[in-house]
């Protein structure tokens, strides 16, 4: 196993890194990368012509067009457009050239917004989206559905992961296009460093999130690279979620900061709840292993080591 070649797409992002440094861990060397520059996964020729070359044994596809509500609602074309033509074209590619195992990272916003809690697997499709990332939502289910219908049709050894909110080193911290939690690291350090001035947030603070470090979710890859999993799609996470006040109040401890936290209202809340049902994955023998503060803590201290050099995204 430590032999076959693996090509990890989006080895520069935080998930993609974070995996990249997991199997050079464990003693995997046969590694493939390549840049956004050397090669373009939305141009279908290039994409297969890399495959090809490199016929890798194991696909793992973490590149992707990702941001907040904020991101998803400003640029809903490239979100859709985008990640479409990016997985198609890795799934595509493949599939013909006969790669071992694909494993395809999703996100938890595949399911209806007002879904039954914990998110089971089985409630895909089954009720309208969240309204401001339904275009990230829709690309990410074609591709659950093309793993699935490989795996109906040819028998493919592909799976789905869909890991619920991501946060670590190498997160991003834009204060545009970022998820909520490293928002809040940013806004609470800027605000601690500008002498503790009061930090606004978006909503009521009501809305409960789970939160998955992304180290734990590079463990994940790695057990459904080394073992067969039975079904198609699979959620990552760990099953526990906190309101986002708590949340806040959370970070706002570990930055330091002793000012006071504001909510406009009239900014959207987004889903009320997303708490995944884990036990599908549990049952195949994985759990997460990283507690929510040690996780924030060590991305806090990342993000403050790397602060001077973090490039802000533009879309």
């Amino acid at each position: 196993m430590k032999n076959k070649k693996i090509y990890i797409a989006g080895h520069r992002g935080m998930v993609g890194s974070a995996i990249k440094h997991k199997l050079e861990q464990e003693g995997y060397k046969n590694l493939v990368f390549r840049t956004s520059a050397e090669l373009n996964l939305t141009n279908q020729q290039s994409t297969d012509e890399f495959f090809a070359s490199e016929t890798p044994d194991i696909v793992i596809i973490a590149a992707a067009r990702v941001g907040g509500i904020l991101a998803n609602d400003k640029y809903p074309y490239p979100f859709l457009y985008d990640n479409l033509q990016i997985q198609n074209n890795l799934i595509n590619a493949s599939h013909k050239q006969n790669a071992e195992k694909v494993i395809f990272l999703g996100s938890s916003c595949i399911y209806p917004k007002l879904a039954d809690q914990p998110l089971k697997e089985e409630y895909l499709l089954t009720g309208p989206l969240e309204p401001t990332n339904q275009w990230y939502a829709v690309a990410k289910i074609a591709g659950i559905k093309l793993i699935e219908a490989l795996r109906r049709q040819h028998n493919r050894n592909y799976v789905s992961l869909m890991p619920t909110n991501l946060y670590g080193p190498r997160d991003n911290f834009d204060l545009e296009t970022s998820h909520v939690l490293p928002a809040m690291i940013r806004k609470f350090d800027d605000a601690r460093e500008n002498g503790h001035t009061p930090v606004p947030l978006w909503g009521s603070g009501k809305p409960m999130r789970e939160f998955l470090y992304v180290e734990d979710l590079a463990d994940a890859v790695l057990f459904a690279m080394e073992n067969n999993l039975e079904q198609s799609l699979y959620n990552i996470g760990t099953g526990k979620d906190i309101t986002i006040k708590e949340l806040a109040e959370t970070v706002q401890k570990i930055t330091g900061h002793e000012g006071e936290i504001t909510w406009d209202s009239s900014k959207p809340d987004g889903t009320p709840r997303k708490l995944m049902d884990v036990s599908r994955m549990k049952n195949e023998g994985w759990s997460y292993s990283t507690d929510l503060e040690e996780g924030i803590r060590n991305t806090y201290r990342w993000f403050l080591e790397h602060r001077e050099s973090i490039k802000e995204v533009k879309m």
